[in-house]
């Protein structure tokens, strides 16, 4: 044996003794991860802290937890949730100051959305004329400076109504769409991804950095201007991700938009889920990507309180089908979910563990989170500017729930039976 080979020998042996000892040691004396703990801090209301690092310790990927399996997936709403203020609403008055919206081909406004009504449609063409023939992608309306435009479009936008008061959206289900951040997504039609990831990007500037309470001109109409990351709910996603948590976003803003200000929050665009548009040749269309049995194109679901555990259930855990619009089994939803409004209201009851609440006094959330039946729910009062605690109780027994058609009625847990009316039992920080 020459002294090459027999040194090629004796390498190979010492490198399978050293691989042997060093699996040894790990199975025999490697100590579990201990759980990340959630830092302390000002604004959460009180055990919610507690409460959610039991959640950590019981079933985070750390301490004495088995590790085989899928991850634990925690879901976070967006706006008002993780962030103060609305996302969208930053990037759509971004977009009308700077003029950054196409018109309708052929001026039909219904083409932006199948539910505009004739009354705003009508509206929307007196507001804002046709640029002209051959309006190509590069043709914006000049809603920076022409006023009457730029009013008209962020009164059915916001306000669901045109400026004169006419009901600007119908013939939708209210479990499943709304039309007013639906048609957001719809009017960045003929706009790449990257093109609205970076108006993203310019509304997100501006918005940390003005001031608190800031307002900005959007037409004739002062609007909000400045939005917050909860530091709060970052050290939550951070925690939840080093306990080996998959962490998602759910949003009714259009998901280019999400996934700019996920990244600021630790969340990668491939865990966010917005309102998607079908694309055609590289450019977003004004129709609207289905879920469940809803076809791309038919422009009825968005991750809107049903549609959105429509959403998660397709994104995250693979259901297809019709599977997709029905609750799953325990195995097959998220253990944790945060939210602050109605439209969350679905895949918040869907957490199997514990769900957070922000305080923002909507009905039917705080109805079923206050009534707590299964002793799972949480609130807390928003991080910034929390709102006062309401002096009447929710009106659960009545009108708290929003039905398909849009009728009020009472507030009903699993089983059938009414939630009485709750008080607002959460004060202000």
């Amino acid at each position: 044996m020459t002294d090459l080979r027999r040194w090629a020998v004796a390498a190979a042996a010492f490198a399978l003794t050293v691989t042997g000892l060093t699996a040894a040691s790990t199975t025999a004396g490697a100590q579990p991860r201990p759980c990340p703990r959630l830092p302390a801090s000002d604004g959460w209301y009180g055990d919610n802290r507690a409460r959610l690092q039991q959640l950590i310790d019981r079933h985070g990927r750390c301490g004495g937890n088995r590790v085989d399996g899928p991850a634990p997936v925690a879901v976070f709403d967006w706006d008002n949730t993780v962030i103060k203020n609305d996302v969208g609403d930053a990037t759509m008055f971004w977009l009308l100051r700077n003029s950054r919206i196409r018109p309708p081909r052929d001026g039909d406004w219904h083409t932006t959305s199948r539910h505009l009504t004739d009354e705003a449609a009508a509206a929307l063409a007196g507001a804002c004329p046709n640029p002209g023939r051959g309006t190509g992608v590069r043709a914006t309306l000049p809603t920076a400076t022409d006023t009457d435009c730029a009013d008209e479009i962020r009164s059915v936008y916001a306000d669901g109504t045109t400026t004169r008061g006419e009901t600007a959206f119908s013939g939708f289900d209210h479990r499943r769409m709304e039309p007013q951040y639906a048609w957001f997504a719809q009017l960045l039609h003929g706009w790449t991804p990257r093109q609205i990831r970076a108006f993203a990007e310019a509304a997100r500037a501006e918005n940390l950095t003005a001031p608190i309470g800031a307002e900005q001109r959007v037409g004739s109409t002062d609007v909000t201007g400045w939005v917050r990351y909860y530091d709060q709910q970052r050290d939550l996603v951070r925690t939840l991700h080093g306990a080996g948590f998959d962490v998602w976003i759910t949003s009714a803003s259009p998901e280019p938009v999400v996934d700019v200000w996920a990244r600021g929050a630790g969340i990668r665009p491939s865990r966010a889920i917005g309102i998607r548009n079908v694309v055609e040749h590289g450019r977003l269309t004004a129709r609207l990507k289905g879920c469940g049995t809803v076809p791309d194109g038919d422009d009825s679901m968005i991750t809107y309180i049903d549609g959105k555990r429509c959403w998660i259930n397709q994104e995250v855990f693979g259901v297809r089908g019709a599977a997709a619009e029905r609750v799953q089994p325990a195995h097959r939803r998220q253990v944790f979910a945060a939210g602050d409004s109605d439209t969350d209201i679905s895949f918040l009851r869907d957490a199997t563990a514990l769900r957070l609440v922000l305080n923002r006094n909507k009905n039917e959330v705080m109805c079923r989170a206050y009534d707590n039946a299964d002793g799972r729910w949480i609130v807390n009062p928003m991080f910034l500017h929390p709102n006062p605690r309401k002096t009447t109780p929710y009106p659960c027994a009545t009108t708290g729930y929003t039905a398909s058609d849009g009728t009020p009625g009472p507030v009903r847990r699993a089983d059938g039976s009414v939630v009485p009316d709750q008080p607002d039992t959460v004060p202000a920080a």
